[in-house]
């Protein structure tokens, strides 16, 4: 068996990049990269050579600022409850048969993999199952009856990892004399499409009946979407060339409402960088046209096909985010967060460790994505830490870095370690931050024993956002942290709250119950 799984693959990474990666540790491999989001396959011509890949790389290189994870693949049929771990202490040989009712394999790989034991991270693999039946259709259905055929395209039965499906799907509208086209005869392209982009895809044919549009609904993973929506407006590009239809054919994406303020941004800055990064004209149909019964908007992409797809991808991210925002704010459960912890220049180093070790096991024993910025400068006194994950995730990783810069004495044996961290908030939230007449910001600093700054006349970035600078030792640091992310949590909550309520156009009064 010598086919690799490589997982935990960046979504910017491509063929080209994992082909380099295997040149330079000089893995041979026999096939091309089969890339997926997130995730990849590779065929090695030997097993010295899958294991050579699996023991150098996994866990040790990283591409695009995510460590590879790499293993055999081994098809979900044949596998068995059996484990192997890996990189465990040298003192220490074992092998674990999971017991299915009591302890899942699939469980227990999740749990272990990863996890450090006397500073070595555990890497576990199921064990092929030699008697499991090969790939294919089954031989035989239910209790003797015969079976219903080859098993579907992203079916558990062919053993593909299954990816994420996105909870917002992607609908757009299509001239309605463009639907025939998009269905096919007898429905063969529009299973074509399905199958091609392993997505759901319903065509609202008998809505709005004698509507100019239709719209379709596209359930997939972002990426499926992506390509299913690339796909349909190929073919409605080649039938306008068929029928002589000379009209532009803009791409038209429906969106709620409660997703839009977010999309325009403040001043418009988001969609005028999506104009400019992807060479489209966007516009977004008017509040107006709203009603209690259609509570989405138009946005309209003009451009080439190849730049209204690239604009539909970063419209959708923007309205994923948003809503998944919204959950996390509904579900009160922890969102992941940036923080930015400047260290002394010269503690860099201790922080990495040999060959990256210490940063990757900070990393796992966290939970945190923990990467090092670049110098600004020749003569930089500090170094940028950015830390990404959960709070919990921030409290581990922020205090192992306070700790390790006391063990290395970057400050000295009576001094206490003090840091500085900036997390970026949202800049209609900046003055909640700071209270009137800077009563809150006050009330922060006195109750943390930490300095916090919302420093003034800033220029809110690409996602209008701004900086508040906390400086203190480790617990003030992370109580300061905890008060501002509350006060965010709820403009988040209030904010949600004004969406959901219903709007009146302006200038109009809502109706008034009659009396009897």
């Amino acid at each position: 068996m010598n086919k690799l799984y490589i997982g935990n693959v960046s979504a910017e990474a491509s063929e080209e990049d994992l082909e380099s990666i295997f040149k330079q540790w000089k893995i041979p491999h026999s096939g091309p990269f089969l890339v997926k989001t997130g995730y990849a396959f590779v065929d090695c011509p030997d097993e010295k050579a899958a294991m050579r890949a699996i023991d150098v790389l996994s866990g040790k290189v990283e591409l695009h600022g995510k460590v590879l994870e790499v293993e055999h693949s081994v098809p979900k049929r044949q596998r068995s409850c059996k484990l192997q771990i890996r990189n465990i202490p040298p003192h220490m040989q074992w092998e674990v048969s999971a017991n299915r009712r009591l302890t899942p394999s699939r469980v227990a790989m999740e749990k272990l993999n990863g996890s450090m034991m006397e500073n070595y991270a555990l890497k576990v693999s199921y064990i092929p199952d030699e008697t499991a039946a090969p790939e294919g259709p089954p031989s035989g259905g239910r209790r003797g009856f015969n079976a219903r055929g080859p098993p579907r395209a992203g079916s558990p039965g062919l053993g593909a990892r299954p990816k994420v499906q996105s909870d917002i799907p992607l609908r757009v509208l299509v001239p309605t004399q463009f639907v025939g086209a998009i269905i096919g005869k007898e429905g063969a392209t529009i299973r074509n499409i399905t199958k091609q982009t392993h997505s759901k895809i319903d065509i609202h044919r008998k809505e709005n009946a004698g509507a100019a549009e239709k719209p379709i609904t596209i359930h997939s993973t972002p990426d499926g979407c992506s390509n299913a929506c690339r796909t349909i407006m190929d073919i409605m590009q080649k039938e306008a060339v068929d029928t002589k239809f000379t009209e532009e054919i803009p791409l038209k994406i429906l969106a709620h409402n409660n997703f839009v303020g977010r999309l325009i941004g403040k001043e418009g800055r988001n969609l005028k960088k999506i104009e400019q990064d992807t060479g489209t004209k966007i516009t977004i149909s008017p509040l107006q046209d709203l009603t209690l019964y259609n509570p989405e908007r138009t946005i309209t992409i003009k451009g080439s096909i190849e730049a209204c797809s690239r604009a539909e991808e970063e419209v959708m991210k923007k309205i994923r985010e948003s809503y998944e925002s919204d959950m996390a704010a509904m579900n009160g459960q922890p969102e992941s967060e940036t923080v930015h912890l400047f260290i002394p220049a010269l503690a860099v180093g201790a922080i990495i460790g040999k060959q990256g070790q210490h940063i990757k096991q900070l990393s796992h024993f966290a939970g945190a994505s923990i990467k090092i910025a670049p110098a600004e400068g020749m003569d930089a006194k500090q170094r940028m830490v950015i830390i990404v994950g959960p709070p919990e995730a921030q409290f581990k990783a922020q205090c192992r870095i306070f700790g390790k810069l006391k063990e290395e004495n970057f400050f000295g044996p009576k001094e206490e370690v003090k840091l500085e961290a900036h997390i970026k908030v949202p800049s209609f939230a900046a003055g909640r931050v700071i209270g009137k007449g800077g009563k809150t910001v006050n009330e922060l600093q006195n109750l943390t024993c930490a300095e916090v700054v919302v420093p003034r006349d800033q220029t809110p970035d690409e996602n209008d956002q701004v900086i508040v600078k906390i400086s203190g030792h480790f617990f003030a640091c992370q109580l300061a942290q905890r008060k501002i992310q509350e006060i965010l949590a709820q403009v988040r909550r209030q904010q949600h709250q004004q969406q959901q309520q219903p709007k009146t156009p302006s200038g109009s009064q809502p109706p008034t119950p009659r009396r009897k």
